[in-house]
């Protein structure tokens, strides 16, 4: 897979369509994979967390998730081929798993807000197999583990989500992909309006 180096950060240099195709190899095979989405804050805040850093640099996904980023190669002579944002992939998962069979969980953001995007997501998708809705309380890994999830949406914020599935993915046995959305629940749930398309 083509990448680029951004600040130090690796982004890879895919299309929505290859990211999708990606994430199909990903739950078809063995073992569990991570998926990150890299944009201008989250590069500058690796700069000063080598944890950080190193975590999004062994992910086995790193999606080009700002407009920065593609001014940033363009200026090193990389062009990138297309911005993916972390909530457009998102909802092309939810729409393959709807169409594939994936059973999918979301946890994360404030109280109640995980339980609204998934009615937000079922209602687009209604063959969408949601096994959880979890702000994230104690005993978390434990339900996830029960629901048995091909594919967890972590949105606790960049950098805290990116070292929860870092830590926790491990002992998600059966979890084939694990991705950090950010803020992405409260865009669904309809808690927070997207910037406008030209933005």
């Amino acid at each position: 897979m083509r990448s680029i180096t951004i600040l130090g950060v690796r982004v890879d240099n895919v299309t929505m369509g290859e990211a999708v195709a990606a994430a199909h190899a990903f739950v078809r095979s063995d073992g569990a994979h991570m998926i990150v989405t890299p944009n201008p804050e989250i590069c500058l805040a690796a700069q000063h967390d080598a944890e950080f850093r190193d975590i999004l640099n062994r992910a086995d996904l790193a999606i080009p998730d700002g407009f920065g980023l593609l001014l940033a190669a363009r200026f090193l002579g990389v062009p990138m081929r297309e911005r993916v944002t972390g909530t457009d992939l998102l909802e092309r998962l939810a729409e393959e798993s709807a169409k594939n069979g994936w059973k999918t969980y979301l946890l994360g953001g404030e109280p109640g807000i995980a339980e609204r995007a998934s009615r937000a997501l079922e209602r687009r998708f209604p063959n969408m197999l949601i096994v959880g809705r979890d702000a994230g309380e104690e005993g978390i890994v434990e339900r996830i583990r029960a629901a048995n999830p091909d594919v967890v949406f972590v949105a606790l914020g960049a950098v805290k989500q990116e070292k929860w599935i870092a830590e926790y993915l491990p002992q998600l046995h059966g979890v084939k992909v694990a991705m950090g959305v950010g803020g992405a629940f409260d865009f669904l749930s309809g808690e927070a309006m997207r910037a406008p398309l030209f933005l």
